[in-house]
């Protein structure tokens, strides 16, 4: 069964915009086509200090792959691209990619190895910013909130 999935894409270090197009392009060699992609949008750390400003984007694949195949995939080209680690307990570090699930199709996953929808991308400008561009009407499976919706109440919250 082919489903969307929406991917949140993050780098800080060496040729941000290579490691994004790289990423990009091993995704659609992985998991399926490539649907949409947002713009490449330059934001701070989050969670942690770094001198390093971050390039984010969001990008929308098909897939037939299940949850645990993409996670599976996700982690093999964040590996091959070069990340050696990946945060643990809320320690963030720079990063040469890291691509995260946000959503895939509807589904709710909740497994010690994955969550979907994403658990904090209703706190993170630098997912939904970009989100929003290419899918502002998606509905939030347990929010019941739209992805636009979530981006005002993040600007109208923050500090």
């Amino acid at each position: 069964m082919k489903r969307r999935a929406y991917l949140s894409l993050g780098t800080n270090l060496g040729d941000r915009a290579a490691n994004l197009d790289r990423a990009i392009a091993a995704l659609q060699d992985h998991i399926g086509a490539l649907i949409e992609c947002s713009s490449y949008i330059i934001t701070r750390p989050w969670g942690f200090s770094s001198d390093n400003a971050f390039l984010n984007a969001a990008a929308v694949f098909e897939t037939r792959l299940t949850p645990s195949e993409l996670l599976r995939a996700t982690q093999t080209i964040e590996r091959q691209l070069g990340r050696t680690a990946k945060s643990h307990a809320g320690h963030y570090a720079d990063r040469l990619i890291d691509i995260d699930i946000i959503f895939l199709g509807n589904l709710v996953v909740d497994t010690p190895d994955l969550i979907i929808p994403h658990p904090l991308m209703a706190q993170r400008d630098f997912v939904l910013r970009p989100l929003a561009e290419v899918a502002p009407r998606k509905i939030h499976p347990l929010l019941h909130k739209t992805v636009a919706t979530l981006l005002r109440t993040l600007v109208l919250t923050a500090p």
